[in-house]
């Protein structure tokens, strides 16, 4: 695609470098290319694209797909993620101090901004895959992202007793650990799974078991659909006969 339509490809690019700005700025009521005012930003967002879809031999990307370097640029990542939870947070609570939910949703779409907007970048590439919506399968780092605003929200209104830089630095090393570690090991197993696994039956009631009485319906049916027909019973020896000599009348008529 970065061939046959540039400006396509370039345009996902900035969805993906920027799309957490923009969907902040649509919530607060700002603005949402007012981050592109910054130049220097796009211009090293241009230049990155560049160089990872036009760079000769692909020798970019190999270099930053090396998994020694991949790993520092996870690690950078998730620095900037955490730092922008926070600061979203903050610019929320700076115009609702009393909006508890619009300080989660504006941290959290800081964090996670480019998995929410994946089915509009994947509309700009000519692709819809709706069943691919982020809200319906989270993946780590838009659940870390969630639970993250939650506990920055708590910090800001000053229901978590601790300074927003510590919080910063330990939530910063729990999803440096959890991120690094998984694309070290190519795992998509998600640390929150075991938590999840308790809280949510208690909560929110069991999955399985509704799948599992509805599968027990429908074997239930299929049994009896699938029982043949009992067989007619048998006749007797005298309609039998009754019926031979009707057939002999017909044959002498």
């Amino acid at each position: 695609m970065s061939r046959k339509s540039p400006f396509a490809s370039w345009l996902c690019a900035m969805l993906h470098c920027f799309g957490s700005y923009i969907l902040a700025d649509l919530l607060l009521g700002e603005s949402p290319i007012d981050y592109f005012s910054n130049n220097s930003s796009v211009i090293l967002a241009t230049a990155v694209w560049y160089l990872i879809f036009f760079c000769p031999m692909n020798l970019f990307y190999k270099c930053v797909s090396f998994l020694p370097m991949k790993l520092i640029f996870v690690a950078m990542k998730e620095v900037v993620r955490v730092r922008k939870i926070a600061a979203g947070v903050h610019h929320a609570h700076h115009r609702y101090h009393h909006g508890w939910f619009i300080m989660m949703a504006t941290g959290w779409v800081k964090g996670s901004g480019v998995a929410l907007m994946s089915n509009l970048e994947q509309l700009l590439r000519g692709v819809w895959k709706p069943e691919t919506n982020e809200i319906l399968h989270m993946s780590f780092p838009t659940k870390a992202s969630l639970y993250g605003t939650v506990l920055f929200t708590l910090q800001q209104t000053r229901w978590l007793p601790i300074s927003e830089a510590n919080l910063i630095f330990f939530f910063t090393m729990f999803m440096i650990v959890c991120k690094v570690f998984m694309t070290a090991t190519h795992s998509h197993a998600s640390p929150f799974a075991p938590v999840e696994s308790f809280i949510c039956p208690v909560f929110f009631g069991s999955v399985s078991s509704g799948h599992t009485s509805h599968r027990h319906d429908q074997h239930g049916a299929s049994h009896e659909v699938s029982h043949p027909p009992p067989p007619p019973p048998a006749k007797s020896k005298e309609e039998l006969n009754e019926g031979t000599r009707k057939r002999k009348a017909k044959k002498a008529e």
